[in-house]
Protein backbone atom coordinates (compact mmCIF):
# COMPACT_ATOMS: atom_id res chain seq x y z
CA UNK A 1 0.00 0.00 0.00
CA UNK A 2 1.33 3.58 -0.83
CA UNK A 3 2.13 6.12 1.68
CA UNK A 4 -0.86 8.18 -0.40
CA UNK A 5 -3.35 5.64 0.02
CA UNK A 6 -2.60 4.99 3.77
CA UNK A 7 -2.96 8.80 4.12
CA UNK A 8 -5.95 9.17 2.09
CA UNK A 9 -7.88 6.16 4.21
CA UNK A 10 -6.69 7.78 8.05
CA UNK A 11 -8.06 11.19 6.79
CA UNK A 12 -11.40 9.31 6.07
CA UNK A 13 -11.65 7.44 9.14
CA UNK A 14 -10.36 10.65 11.12
CA UNK A 15 -13.87 12.37 9.03
CA UNK A 16 -15.97 9.69 9.80
CA UNK A 17 -15.05 9.58 13.64
CA UNK A 18 -15.63 13.63 13.35
CA UNK A 19 -19.03 12.77 12.26
CA UNK A 20 -19.74 10.77 14.51
CA UNK A 21 -18.95 12.50 17.52
CA UNK A 22 -20.74 15.60 15.75
CA UNK A 23 -24.02 13.79 15.06
CA UNK A 24 -23.69 12.23 18.90
CA UNK A 25 -23.18 15.72 20.32
CA UNK A 26 -26.28 17.13 18.36
CA UNK A 27 -28.30 14.12 19.53
CA UNK A 28 -27.71 14.86 23.30
CA UNK A 29 -28.40 18.36 22.75
CA UNK A 30 -31.43 17.36 20.96
CA UNK A 31 -32.50 15.21 24.18
CA UNK A 32 -32.04 18.14 26.31
CA UNK A 33 -33.84 20.61 24.35
CA UNK A 34 -36.52 17.69 24.19
CA UNK A 35 -36.72 17.55 27.92
CA UNK A 36 -36.30 21.18 28.48
CA UNK A 37 -39.61 21.96 26.51
CA UNK A 38 -41.48 18.99 27.93
CA UNK A 39 -40.64 20.04 31.54
CA UNK A 40 -41.37 24.08 30.48
CA UNK A 41 -45.02 22.32 28.98
CA UNK A 42 -45.21 20.35 32.59
CA UNK A 43 -44.67 23.53 34.66
CA UNK A 44 -46.10 26.26 32.84
CA UNK A 45 -49.27 24.58 31.17
CA UNK A 46 -51.18 23.72 27.94
CA UNK A 47 -49.89 26.82 25.99
CA UNK A 48 -46.07 25.86 26.46
CA UNK A 49 -46.62 22.76 25.75
CA UNK A 50 -48.52 23.89 22.38
CA UNK A 51 -46.01 26.38 21.52
CA UNK A 52 -43.01 23.82 21.75
CA UNK A 53 -44.96 21.62 19.65
CA UNK A 54 -45.40 24.32 16.93
CA UNK A 55 -41.88 25.34 16.96
CA UNK A 56 -40.98 22.12 16.46
CA UNK A 57 -43.03 21.57 13.56
CA UNK A 58 -42.51 24.59 12.09
CA UNK A 59 -39.26 25.20 10.38
CA UNK A 60 -40.15 22.00 8.41
CA UNK A 61 -43.15 23.85 7.21
CA UNK A 62 -41.21 25.98 4.63
CA UNK A 63 -41.80 24.15 1.90
CA UNK A 64 -45.26 25.32 1.74
CA UNK A 65 -43.82 28.77 1.11
CA UNK A 66 -43.31 27.21 -2.72
CA UNK A 67 -45.79 24.32 -2.58
CA UNK A 68 -47.10 25.16 -6.52
CA UNK A 69 -43.04 24.37 -7.26
CA UNK A 70 -43.35 20.82 -5.31
CA UNK A 71 -44.12 18.82 -8.51
CA UNK A 72 -40.91 19.55 -10.48
CA UNK A 73 -38.37 19.06 -7.26
CA UNK A 74 -35.86 16.08 -7.60
CA UNK A 75 -36.15 13.52 -5.14
CA UNK A 76 -34.52 15.31 -1.64
CA UNK A 77 -34.67 18.64 -3.25
CA UNK A 78 -36.59 21.92 -1.61
CA UNK A 79 -38.05 24.33 -4.16
CA UNK A 80 -35.36 27.26 -4.58
CA UNK A 81 -38.26 29.96 -3.90
CA UNK A 82 -38.68 28.21 -0.15
CA UNK A 83 -34.61 27.68 0.67
CA UNK A 84 -33.44 31.11 2.34
CA UNK A 85 -36.70 30.44 5.03
CA UNK A 86 -35.67 27.15 5.37
CA UNK A 87 -32.29 27.87 6.08
CA UNK A 88 -33.12 30.38 8.03
CA UNK A 89 -35.63 28.35 10.67
CA UNK A 90 -32.75 25.98 10.74
CA UNK A 91 -29.47 28.25 11.93
CA UNK A 92 -29.15 27.04 15.50
CA UNK A 93 -27.88 30.38 16.25
CA UNK A 94 -31.26 32.31 15.77
CA UNK A 95 -33.32 30.25 18.65
CA UNK A 96 -30.08 30.42 21.11
CA UNK A 97 -29.86 34.09 20.71
CA UNK A 98 -33.50 34.94 21.53
CA UNK A 99 -32.56 33.03 24.25
CA UNK A 100 -29.90 34.95 25.68
CA UNK A 101 -32.01 37.91 25.10
CA UNK A 102 -35.26 36.23 27.05
CA UNK A 103 -32.52 35.65 29.87
CA UNK A 104 -31.95 39.23 30.37
CA UNK A 105 -34.49 41.10 29.01
CA UNK A 106 -37.52 42.05 30.62
CA UNK A 107 -40.01 39.84 29.19
CA UNK A 108 -40.46 36.57 31.15
CA UNK A 109 -43.57 34.43 29.84
CA UNK A 110 -42.74 31.17 29.91
CA UNK A 111 -44.50 29.66 26.42
CA UNK A 112 -42.20 31.72 24.43
CA UNK A 113 -38.89 30.19 26.39
CA UNK A 114 -41.06 26.38 25.40
CA UNK A 115 -41.29 27.25 22.04
CA UNK A 116 -37.31 28.10 22.11
CA UNK A 117 -36.70 25.07 23.28
CA UNK A 118 -38.43 23.04 20.76
CA UNK A 119 -37.34 24.84 17.65
CA UNK A 120 -33.81 23.95 19.36
CA UNK A 121 -34.70 20.24 19.53
CA UNK A 122 -36.08 20.18 16.16
CA UNK A 123 -32.48 21.93 14.64
CA UNK A 124 -30.88 19.82 16.84
CA UNK A 125 -32.68 16.38 15.53
CA UNK A 126 -32.14 17.34 11.94
CA UNK A 127 -28.50 17.95 12.72
CA UNK A 128 -28.33 14.43 14.68
CA UNK A 129 -30.05 12.82 11.96
CA UNK A 130 -27.47 14.31 8.94
CA UNK A 131 -29.96 16.67 8.04
CA UNK A 132 -28.20 20.06 7.48
CA UNK A 133 -28.77 23.44 5.64
CA UNK A 134 -29.80 23.48 1.84
CA UNK A 135 -28.04 24.90 -1.04
CA UNK A 136 -29.76 27.47 -3.08
CA UNK A 137 -30.64 24.70 -5.67
CA UNK A 138 -32.58 23.27 -2.72
CA UNK A 139 -30.10 20.17 -2.20
CA UNK A 140 -28.48 19.27 1.08
CA UNK A 141 -25.12 20.48 1.50
CA UNK A 142 -22.45 18.75 1.84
Amino acid sequence: MSAVTAKARLNKGRVRTLTVVRRTAWLAGALFWSAFAVLEAMNHGWLAGTLALAFFVLPDLTFLVALDEAPAMEKGQLPPRAVPYYNALHRALVPLALMALYAVGPVAWPPAFAALCGWLAHISYDRAFGYGLRTKEGFQRG
